[in-house]
C-alpha cells in the first residue's frame, strides 16, 4: 500500500491514529482508514510488535496484499501513546495474532499497549470487528461497557462482562467499536467526528 499523504486543512490536521497491524488483515478496510483520516488530515501509523526488528511486511487476508510496518507498538509508553489521537484495532486476525504471548505467565506487549491506552482519556480506542479479542486477557478494561462486535464474538465479549448491543456501531465516551470490516466507514466515521469535537464535549 502506497503512503498516502494528509490533507494540510483538514478537520484533523496535525492528528495522528495509530493502526494495529499483523498477518490476515483486511486489506479494504486497512486501505480504508489510510485514506479517509488522511482525507481529514490526520496521519495514519501502522503499529505493531516488530519483535526486534526494523520493519515487518504483513500479508492480507483475502488479496494477499502487503503492507509494511515500521511503527513499533513495544516502544509506545505512557508519552509517546498520549501523542496519539485515536488507537484502532482493526478486523480480520490482527488481534488475535497480537494477543500471543510467548510465555504464558506474562501479557503480550499489544494487552499491556491496550491498558496503557485506556489510562488516557482523551485517547480514542476503536475497535472493528474481532478487534475486542485482544483484551480477552484485560477484561476489566470493558467491563460493564456498552459495545458491538463481529456475531462470532459476542459470547466472549458478555464473558468479558462488557454489554454488547445489536448494532453496527457503538460509541461509549472514549470507546469506539463496530461490528464488521464491512463497517469500517462508520468506525472511521465516528472516530474523526470524536476527534473533531472540542476535548471535553459529550458526543
Amino acid at each position: 500500500m502506497a503512503t498516502i499523504k494528509p490533507l494540510p486543512d483538514g478537520r484533523l490536521a496535525g492528528k495522528r491514529v495509530g493502526v494495529l497491524m499483523e498477518n490476515d488483515f483486511a486489506e479494504d478496510e486497512i486501505a480504508y482508514y489510510e485514506r479517509r483520516f488522511a482525507e481529514e488530515g490526520a496521519r495514519v501509523e501502522l503499529l505493531t510488535r516488530l519483535w526486534g526488528r526494523d520493519s515487518l511486511t504483513f500479508h492480507g487476508h483475502g488479496h494477499r496484499g502487503t503492507v509494511h510496518v515500521t511503527g513499533d507498538l513495544e516502544a509506545l509508553d505512557y508519552h509517546e501513546l498520549s501523542r496519539l489521537s485515536a488507537l484502532v484495532v482493526p478486523a480480520g486476525m490482527v488481534a488475535d495474532r497480537l494477543r500471543y504471548s510467548e510465555d504464558v505467565e506474562r501479557e503480550a506487549p499489544a494487552v499491556r499497549l491496550m491498558r496503557r491506552a485506556f489510562g488516557i482519556p482523551h485517547l480514542v480506542k476503536a475497535f472493528s470487528c474481532h478487534g475486542l479479542l485482544l483484551l480477552s486477557a484485560a477484561k476489566e478494561l470493558v467491563r460493564g461497557r456498552p459495545v458491538t462486535c463481529h456475531n462470532n464474538l459476542v459470547a466472549d465479549v458478555r464473558n468479558m462482562g462488557a454489554s454488547y448491543l445489536d448494532q453496527d456501531l457503538v460509541e461509549d465516551g472514549d470507546l469506539i467499536t463496530s461490528r464488521s470490516a464491512e463497517h469500517c466507514h462508520l468506525l472511521a466515521r465516528t472516530v474523526i467526528e470524536a476527534l473533531s469535537r472540542p476535548r471535553g464535549a459529550a458526543a
